[in-house]
C-alpha cells in the first residue's frame, strides 16, 4: 500500500471518528500515531512521540491561548456583558429592531475582550435574550442574532484562534489581529443592517422601547469605561510595542481580574471556578493542539499535503477558483466542527496550497489575508443549517425555541455574511489596508 493511500486513509479514519463523537484531539492523536506507525514502522516513530509534546508546549506564543481564557473568565465575572448591553440597549433600543442592534453591539464588544465565539454568545444569550423576550420580540428573531453575534467573538481581536494561526503559518500576531479589526466590524455593521432589513419587512417582529433621556444614555456609556480602558491598554499596547501580544494579555487578564474583584464577581470561591474554567479550557485546546501536530506530522511522513499543493498548482484555473473550492470546504466543515480543530486539522494541508498561488500579493500578506479569510468562513459554517455548533448552543439555552425558528432567524445573517465573505475575496486591501497603513 502507498503512502497516498494510507494518508487518505487516515483521513477518512479520522472523520469517522468525529462522526462517532470521539473528541476531536483524541481522534487526531490516535490517527496520527496508528498512521505514523503504518508508514514509518513501530519504531520509526518513537522517538519522535517522546518529544512531540514539549516541542510543542515550548513555544512561548501559545502562552497567551491561557491568558486570554483568563481574561475572558474574568469579564464575564465582573458583569461586563451586562453593562455592555445595557448602554448599547440605552442607545438604539427606541427603534425597532434597537434590542437586537444593542446585542450585536455588545457581542462585539465583549468579543474584545473574551475572543471566544461560544463563550460570547452563551454569555450575551443569559444577559440579552430575557430583554428582547420581555419586550416582544420574536423567538427566530432573538436567537438568530444572538447565534450570529456569537461569531464575532472570535473575529474581533484578541483571538485565540488567530494566535493558534499565526503560530502554525509564523505570522506576527500583531499584524493578525490588526488585519482581523476591519472585516470584524464589518460584520457587526452588516448584521446590524439584517436586523435593519428584516423590521422593515416585518416591524412586528422586533418592537421598540420607550426612549432613554440623554442623561442616562451618557451614564450608562461611561459605566462601560472599563472595556474601553482594557481593550485600549491590550490592543493599543500591542500596536504601539509597549509590550509583546503574550504580555498585552497578562496585562488584560490582570486587569479584568481587578475589575471583576472591585465589582464582587469573585467571592464565594468564584476565583477557584476561574481558575478551574480556564484551566479545563486550556486544556482541552492544548489537547487538540497536540493531536493536530500528530496528524500533521503523520500527513507529511506521507507526502499528501506536497502532492495536493504541486497537483492543483499545475491545473489550468485561476487561483481565486481554488481558493473558493477551500472557502466552502471551510464552510461545510464548519457545520460539524468547532472553528480550532478546524484551523489546526487544515491549515497544514490548505497553507502551502494558498502560497503556491500568486493572487498579486506578497507571501507574508497573502497569508495573513488567507487567515483572515478561513476564520470568516469557518464562523460562518457555525450558524449554517443543518447543524450549526452557535445555532444548537443558542436553541439550547433559550428553552423552548423551535429549531427551524432559530435557523430561519440566521438566514438574513447568512446573507451579510456571504456579502462580506465576497467583498473580502475581491478586495484584499480590506483586510490588508489598516496593517499596510500601520506597518
Amino acid at each position: 500500500m502507498s503512502d497516498t493511500t494510507i494518508g487518505l486513509l487516515g483521513i477518512a479514519g479520522l472523520l469517522v471518528a468525529m462522526a462517532l463523537r470521539v473528541p476531536v484531539g483524541l481522534a487526531m492523536l490516535v490517527a496520527g500515531i496508528l498512521g505514523s506507525m503504518a508508514v514509518a514502522g513501530p519504531m520509526g516513530i518513537m522517538a519522535g512521540l517522546t518529544t512531540l509534546p514539549v516541542e510543542q508546549f515550548s513555544n512561548h506564543a501559545l502562552s497567551i491561548v491561557p491568558l486570554f481564557l483568563l481574561m475572558g473568565a474574568f469579564a464575564g465575572r465582573a458583569g461586563l456583558s451586562q453593562l455592555l448591553f445595557d448602554a448599547a440597549r440605552d442607545w438604539l433600543g427606541h427603534r425597532r429592531g434597537g434590542l437586537a442592534m444593542a446585542a450585536i453591539g455588545a457581542c462585539a464588544a465583549f468579543g474584545s475582550i473574551c475572543g471566544s465565539s461560544l463563550a460570547t454568545a452563551a454569555t450575551m444569550t443569559r444577559v440579552a435574550l430575557p430583554e428582547m423576550r420581555r419586550h416582544g420580540y420574536h423567538d427566530g428573531l432573538a436567537t438568530g442574532v444572538l447565534a450570529a453575534g456569537g461569531t464575532l467573538g472570535i473575529l474581533i481581536p484578541p483571538s485565540v484562534v488567530l494566535v493558534i494561526y499565526a503560530v502554525l503559518t509564523g505570522q506576527n500576531i500583531d499584524r493578525m489581529f490588526i488585519a482581523a479589526l476591519v472585516p470584524g466590524v464589518l460584520a457587526a455593521l452588516g448584521y446590524m443592517a439584517a436586523i435593519r432589513v428584516q423590521v422593515m419587512l416585518n416591524p412586528d417582529a422586533a418592537p421598540a422601547v420607550p426612549r432613554i433621556g440623554w442623561s442616562e444614555r451618557l451614564r450608562g456609556l461611561a459605566r462601560t469605561w472599563p472595556v474601553f480602558v482594557i481593550f485600549v491598554t491590550v490592543i493599543g499596547g500591542i500596536y504601539a510595542g509597549v509590550f509583546t501580544p503574550t504580555e498585552g494579555a497578562a496585562v488584560g487578564a490582570a486587569a479584568t481580574g481587578l475589575f471583576a474583584l472591585v465589582r464582587g464577581g469573585l467571592r464565594r470561591g468564584a476565583f477557584t471556578e476561574v481558575v478551574m474554567e480556564t484551566a479545563s479550557g486550556t486544556a482541552m485546546i492544548f489537547m487538540i493542539v497536540l493531536g493536530a501536530a500528530a496528524f500533521n506530522g503523520f500527513l507529511a511522513l506521507t507526502g499528501l499535503p506536497m502532492q495536493a499543493a504541486e497537483t492543483i498548482g499545475g491545473l489550468d484555473v485561476p487561483p481565486i477558483v481554488v481558493l473558493a473550492a477551500i472557502l466552502a470546504l471551510y464552510l461545510a466543515l464548519g457545520c460539524i466542527m468547532d472553528s480550532l480543530s478546524m484551523i489546526l486539522l487544515t491549515v497544514p494541508i490548505f497553507y502551502p496550497l494558498i502560497m503556491a498561488l500568486d493572487f498579486g500579493l506578497p507571501p507574508a500578506e497573502a497569508a495573513i489575508w488567507f487567515g483572515i479569510l478561513a476564520l470568516v468562513v469557518v464562523e460562518v459554517g457555525m450558524i449554517t443549517p443543518p447543524v450549526g455548533l452557535n445555532v444548537f448552543v443558542i436553541n439550547a439555552m433559550s428553552g423552548g425555541t423551535p429549531m427551524r425558528d432559530t435557523f430561519a432567524g440566521v438566514i438574513p445573517f447568512l446573507v451579510s455574511d456571504v456579502l462580506r465573505i465576497l467583498a473580502l475575496v475581491a478586495f484584499p486591501g480590506i483586510t490588508l489596508g489598516l496593517m499596510r497603513l500601520l506597518y
